[in-house]
């Protein structure tokens, strides 16, 4: 088998991907989760809070930045290490949300980086901000 070398990170380097979020998402997610709070479901109880309406949940709307890592940058390999994101703005269904990551520190002595995390919805909004720590596995 080849071994796929690490590619290297600079400081800087963006990467982007974007996705329609629907209400089917709000089902899957809750079959993975368990996650049945009525602000998901309810559209009485949903109106009655700040948000005004259905509001995905939490994972759905942090889950493109695991796409992003996964796939772009630092790519394939990639899992987080430690993340650190503040949820700025809700999502709902219908909204298209695009994850994008900035490298901020790659450090040469192992495959560990520290990115910069955002999610924005379509209307320009940040929905998500914060960093993570990422480490990039090569495959034998």
């Amino acid at each position: 088998m080849a071994t796929e070398t690490r590619t290297t990170l600079t400081v800087g380097q963006v990467a982007e991907l974007s996705r329609e979020v629907t209400s089917d998402d709000i089902v899957k997610f809750t079959d993975i989760s368990g996650d049945r709070n009525p602000i998901h479901y309810d559209e009485a109880a949903a109106k009655s809070t700040k948000f005004g309406e259905i509001v995905v949940q939490g994972g759905i709307t942090s889950a493109i930045l695991n796409a992003v890592v996964a796939e772009e940058l630092p790519g394939p390999g990639t899992v987080f290490l430690n993340v650190n994101w503040d949820f700025k703005a809700p999502v709902r269904p219908g909204d298209t949300i695009t994850g994008r990551v900035e490298v901020l520190e790659a450090r040469e002595d192992k495959p560990v980086t520290k990115i910069k995390t955002q999610v924005l919805r379509d209307d320009g909004t940040v929905v998500l901000d914060g960093t993570a720590v990422c480490f990039t596995m090569s495959f034998d």
